[in-house]
């Protein structure tokens, strides 16, 4: 159902049975990782017209995995990582 590189890729597949009896398969919720345990790449300073999937294509290779600098950052908002310039991200290795 999801790519090896999503963030929901690991999470187990559960099946929730409805009052008609259909069967509904969903994902379990996924908790944020501890940011303070993740081993850090690199720190990065906002700056004007950063937009998040360009500093995480600059720096982990692929856009879509713009949600690895969130978990970095506690961030339940992508937009909000960007939106004050001079704000430092924290940029973690990627896990598996």
């Amino acid at each position: 159902m999801f790519e090896h590189t999503s963030r929901y890729y690991t999470l187990e597949t559960a099946i929730y049975t409805d009052a008609d009896g259909r069967m509904l398969a969903y994902k379990r919720r996924r908790f944020l990782p501890s940011s303070e345990t993740m081993p850090l790449l690199a720190e990065v300073v906002v700056t004007q017209g950063d937009r998040l999937d360009l500093i995480t294509a600059r720096h982990l290779g692929d856009p879509e995995q713009f949600w690895r600098i969130c978990d970095a950052n506690h961030a339940m908002n992508p937009t909000d990582l960007t939106a004050e310039i001079g704000r430092t991200l924290r940029i973690a290795m990627p896990q598996s």
